[in-house]
């Protein structure tokens, strides 16, 4: 089984002497002091402070503080433009989120730390602090077991700390050894048996640095494990063992060469050492970080059997259950503090862009509205135009027509006068006179034969009355009293169902008389029927039309009847067309009426008042 070890705390362990953490914690009282003092001015002491805070705080893996404080040293860094100091707190901030397993955060902040040192001279600590933030990137990736860009970064750290001045002889060899377990945790154990060789290849190690040196090799003889080369265990882990316990009797190295163990010997079926061995890393665990103490537990439910094992994987789930409800909390406190650090200064820019955008957004609209306002009423006026100048069209089209009936209406009238005078001067005249003549000859003879012979001619002379009073009554009757209209409307109806393919039928009551009736009225009238016409044979589909115009108490009655296919009228919504009829009926004061029936037809029924 591989196990996922975790170097940072490894390592920042080893250095813990080198912290100084005691001492510092009571460092800090005196140094909050000068934080707290609201008479001091100089940025770049308060920031000072605030950094020293937090390394304090970071070496004694109080992770919260730390970043609170790093928080506040960046912000006044940026102000004094100190882009050193600046990515060295960002660096700090790293390896706190890094710590506290917020690597997506790590990387980030990372970068922009990098950033700022890449703008700087190539001093030796530029340098330092650059390969220090490779050596932290490298540690995030291989926690999120990116194994590949976990060496890039290591090597790029390797590189750099080989470049420095002074004695780097530790942080190099830090580096390495995180090299190699990258190559371990990644399958490459070549490469790594070759790096950790060389690091134990220091004679010097074991004396100076004993606890790296029983580190290393407890991941040297781990690799062997991993690798199928058991030939040296378990000697090699029991020798990192004993080193461990000499410098610090049941200290943190001790948990991961416990567990190591464990693994070792249950792998080769010895239960009862590696019980004891499992056992021994969980107790220790206990009293340090809750990852290792996590392992333990699942290293202890594949040993264990039965219920005992059921237990140890029950407890194992519950704990790491409440390890990510506890990353996700101090993640959702960094951010709460990064947050809280950040307010007033965003909230200064974020006025003063709300601002510079509110005038801008409130110009713009104005502008915007106005010139849509002016498209908008510059598009109906067109409209409103091009509707009248249609409707002038059209109406100049119908009284065209309207005149060019009453020509022929006139010239109807001519020539009815030119017949009636004729019928007056050829036939009633004609009479009268023979019938004068003949009165005047019997004037003088009064014979029995005479007197009837005037009897006859008065009879006649009856007759002619008779003829004289029909003509006269010919001449006060206007014989094509409403025929122009009709006339027009008869033409309409013939070109246009000949073009839809229908049959019609008109029928109209002669006792309507049409001058008595607007040209603005016939307009419509003329209008409606021909919309109406256009509407049937766009939608019915009917084969017939009926039409008719009635008179009933000073109100003419147009009736339009069509065998199409019908609508529902509740829930057909006005197109354009019926639109049209509405306001066309509304102009001359009449009301419309329409019922249909499906697969039956249409009825449309139009009241117009004569007056």
């Amino acid at each position: 089984m591989k196990f996922i070890l975790s170097s940072i705390f490894i390592f920042l362990f080893i250095n813990l002497s080198q912290a100084q953490r005691i001492n510092d914690l009571e460092k800090v009282d005196s140094i909050q002091r000068i934080i707290a003092d609201t008479s001091i001015k100089d940025s770049t002491l308060l920031a000072d402070a605030h950094y020293k805070v937090g390394e304090i705080y970071r070496y004694n893996f109080l992770g919260d503080s730390a970043y609170y404080h790093y928080q506040k040293a960046e912000k006044l860094y940026k102000g004094t433009r100190d882009k050193f100091k600046t990515a060295i707190t960002l660096y700090g901030i790293a390896v706190i989120q890094c710590n506290e397993k917020d690597f997506t955060g790590c990387e980030v902040t990372s970068i922009e730390a990098i950033s700022l040192l890449e703008s700087l001279k190539e001093t030796n600590e530029v340098q330092k602090y650059k390969s220090f933030i490779y050596n932290n990137l490298g540690l995030a990736f291989g926690q999120l077991e990116q194994y590949e860009e976990s060496v890039e970064y290591y090597e790029k750290a390797i590189e750099l700390k080989k470049k420095l001045r002074g004695n780097n002889k530790a942080t190099l060899v830090n580096s390495k050894n995180n090299l190699a377990l990258s190559y371990k945790k990644s399958g490459r154990y070549d490469l790594a048996l070759e790096e950790y060789s060389e690091i134990l290849g220091d004679k010097n190690l074991l004396v100076d640095r004993p606890e790296v040196y029983a580190l290393v090799l407890d991941n040297y003889a781990h690799t062997l494990y991993l690798s199928n080369q058991r030939e040296q265990l378990p000697d090699l882990y029991l020798n990192a063992l004993r080193i461990t316990d000499s410098i610090s009797p049941k200290g943190y190295n001790s948990i991961i060469i416990n567990q190591h163990l464990a693994e070792y010997y249950n792998d080769v079926g010895m239960k009862d050492s590696a019980k004891f061995y499992a056992y021994s890393a969980k107790d220790i665990a206990q009293n340090y970080h809750n990852d290792d103490y996590l392992i333990s537990l699942f290293l202890l439910s594949k040993i264990e059997e039965g219920d005992i094992a059921a237990k140890h994987l029950k407890d194992y789930v519950k704990l790491s259950d409440s390890l990510l409800k506890v990353e996700r909390r101090v993640r959702n406190k960094f951010a709460r503090i990064r947050y809280e650090t950040d307010q007033i200064e965003q909230e200064n820019i974020r006025i003063s862009k709300e601002r510079m955008w509110l005038l801008i957004i409130s110009v713009v609209v104005i502008m915007t509205s106005f010139l849509l306002y002016l498209v908008i009423m510059q598009r109906n006026k067109n409209k409103e135009l091009k509707f009248i100048q249609k409707q002038q069209e059209a109406n100049e089209e119908i009284y065209n027509l309207m005149l060019s009936q009453n020509e022929s209406i006139e010239e109807a009238r001519t020539l009815e006068k030119k017949r009636i005078s004729e019928e007056l001067h050829d036939g009633v005249l004609g009479r009268l006179f023979g019938t004068r003549l003949s009165l005047d000859s019997l004037n003088f003879n009064n014979s029995e034969e005479a007197i009837k012979t005037r009897g006859q001619y008065i009879e006649q002379l009856k007759d002619i009355e008779q003829d004289i009073r029909k003509v006269s009554h010919e001449l006060n009757t206007d014989f094509v009293s409403g025929a122009g209209f009709i006339d027009i409307i008869k033409t309409l109806l013939d070109t246009q169902t000949q073009v839809y393919g229908l049959k019609s039928l008109l029928q109209y009551d002669e006792s309507i008389i049409w001058e008595d009736l607007s040209n603005k009225k016939k307009i419509h009238i003329y209008r409606i029927i021909q919309e109406t016409l256009h509407n049937i044979h766009k939608h019915a589909n009917a084969s017939n039309v009926d039409i008719s115009f009635k008179l009933k108490n000073n109100v003419i009655w147009l009736i339009i009847i069509d065998d199409g296919s019908g609508f529902n009228v509740n829930k057909t919504r006005s197109g354009i067309g019926l639109k049209n009829i509405n306001s066309r009926i509304n102009e001359i004061n009449g009301t419309l009426a329409i019922s249909s029936q499906i697969n039956v037809g249409t009825t449309v029924t139009i009241e117009v008042p004569i007056p």
